[in-house]
């Protein structure tokens, strides 16, 4: 007979392959998918890791968004909430709730709702018809199991985007395994996410692939320095991510030449790797810093950069309360702010009690 973890193992095992084989290889990544907003950081803490985080392992309950098999004990009866202030009146809330089972593992609920804003409807003639709104959500739940020094999760999403009345839905799933030693402060994660597919597309649109991204990272700190480092590649299902700008064509050099813009195998690599530090200060308060090199690349203009690509952020303990700050760098136009507070919900009840 199989025995529970056997029965998982399994599970998880056959759906990260055939998310893996169902994904089309493209050429780029940028524009060609539906559910885009999955690929987010869904709280401060991710978001001052680089953005993209599948190892870093604590209480935060909020990184059940970057890898399911993170949720642990420590997570237990925390309620965090998330709020992203984006460009242009773009605004982010999420929220993430852990709890425990005696036999069925340890379960994580999340919730990330995107708002864009609202937006003047004209007709054909540019007549006024009003005002429509645009908003994304997706509402997840996720079952982690624990054995040893491993941890083997997966996470079931429902998410639905909305313009104007038209919807399209979609279903998703994470699967995701994690490795950490027993003694030292050093784990490794692996994640397949947002494997799935589109229930309903846009009506007069077809069918879009789902923003599938496999990613595998490691945490570690030293023994005597303060500091865990984080290392973690993404999109390893697709070597080449790199995004030629079309409006580079048609430039010149000082022969008078057309620059025809190449693509290098080092910047290939490069762009898959995501790096990220948090300094341990005390307990009660680390600071982060994350550099993620696909966003610098991206997101940068001609002549300059205006901090895309960094982030900086901090951890503050008070009392029951843990406040998460993010300071990140989108664009040269500005950045954005990430705002997280968690508290355990299972001490509030027990002081009532």
């Amino acid at each position: 007979m199989m025995t529970p973890l056997r029965r998982r193992i399994s599970a998880f095992a056959l759906v990260g392959l055939l998310a893996t084989a169902a994904r089309p290889v493209a050429a780029q990544i940028g524009g060609q998918q539906a559910f885009s907003f999955l690929n987010l950081p869904g709280s401060a803490k991710l978001a001052g890791l680089g953005g993209v985080n599948v190892s870093s392992r604590d209480a935060d309950g909020t990184m059940l968004f970057g890898n399911p098999a993170l949720l642990n004990a420590e997570m237990d009866g925390r309620l965090a909430l998330g709020y992203v202030d984006y460009l242009a009146d773009i605004k982010q809330s999420t929220a993430a709730y852990v709890f425990n089972t005696a036999h069925a593992g340890r379960f994580g609920v999340g919730l990330s709702y995107l708002n864009y804003g609202r937006f003047e409807q004209v007709d054909a003639a540019g007549n006024s018809l009003g005002e429509f709104s645009v908003n994304e959500y997706a509402l997840s739940a996720s079952d982690s199991y624990t054995s040893g020094s491993f941890t083997l999760a997966g996470t079931l999403k429902l998410a639905v985007s909305g313009i104007s009345g038209n919807h399209s839905v979609a279903t998703l799933a994470d699967v995701g395994g994690l490795f950490k030693h027993p003694e030292q402060d050093f784990t490794v994660g692996l994640v397949v996410r947002n494997a799935g597919y589109q229930l309903k597309a846009y009506d007069g649109a077809g069918r879009e692939p789902m923003p599938l991204d496999v990613q595998l990272g490691t945490s570690f700190k030293p023994e005597h320095l303060p500091f865990r480092f984080s290392f973690t590649a993404h999109h390893l299902q697709q070597l080449d991510i790199v995004y030629l700008d079309p409006s580079q064509r048609g430039q010149l050099d000082e022969a008078n030449n057309e620059i025809e813009p190449k693509k290098t195998l080092g910047d290939k690599i490069a762009r898959h790797f995501v790096v990220g530090g948090e300094l341990l200060l005390s307990k009660n308060l680390n600071l982060r810093v994350g550099y993620n090199h696909l966003q610098r690349r991206e997101l940068r203009l001609e002549n300059t950069s205006g901090g895309a690509g960094f982030s900086f952020g901090a951890m503050l303990r008070i009392s029951e309360f843990q406040l998460d700050y993010t300071h990140a760098g989108y664009h040269a136009s500005g950045a954005a702010n990430y705002f997280t507070v968690s508290r355990n919900l299972s001490s509030l009840f027990k002081k009532e009690e």
